[in-house]
């Protein structure tokens, strides 16, 4: 009987073994867009809370901690490109687009607010800038998903990706 279990044990160790030494998820690697960077880093306890407070769709709450975290880390990109998704989702396209140009400003290949911002273009009818931004996604990380989400945006839009490649994102 104990022989039976043993090859169990093995592939239940061999499971714990992986889940240990996985590197935690770098900050921006939720579903709100990586950071394009291949360096984990430990999220601040105001992120984690304020990708909480998204998760259940309380952007004011989202967007008070953000604003915080922002002003004692002004260059934490991925803080500004949550903060713009909340700004978004509460319909303050002004704040959110200035929290996407500043992260793209900090990582000009975030993929998360490459993707964000090209929706919030879309929203405000700049379906050029969005198939910019389209493109840009599509020479950095291919047929990834943030380049997906934009593209089905765009067709939900009524817009054509096709031709996209042809433009330049803004600030390329």
């Amino acid at each position: 009987m104990p022989l039976r279990r043993t090859p169990f044990l093995v592939a239940l160790l061999a499971c714990a073994a992986s889940l240990h030494s996985a590197p935690s998820l770098a900050v921006g690697g939720s579903y709100y867009g990586g950071s394009h960077n291949d360096t984990p880093r430990q999220a601040a306890p105001s992120y984690t809370r304020a990708e909480s407070y998204v998760a259940q769709r309380d952007y004011d709450a989202a967007t008070r901690e953000l604003s915080a975290l922002v002003q004692a880390e002004p260059r934490n990109a991925d803080a500004w490109n949550l903060l713009g998704y909340s700004s978004r989702r509460l319909r303050n396209y002004v704040a959110a687009d200035a929290a996407y140009a500043r992260a793209l400003d900090l990582n000009p290949n975030h993929l998360g607010a490459l993707e964000y911002q090209g929706e919030l273009f879309i929203l405000m009818r700049r379906y050029d800038a969005a198939k910019a931004n389209l493109t840009r996604l599509f020479d950095l990380c291919g047929a990834c998903e943030e380049h997906g989400d934009l593209q089905q945006a765009l067709v939900r839009a009524g817009q054509s990706a096709t031709g996209a490649k042809r433009l330049k994102a803004p600030g390329s």
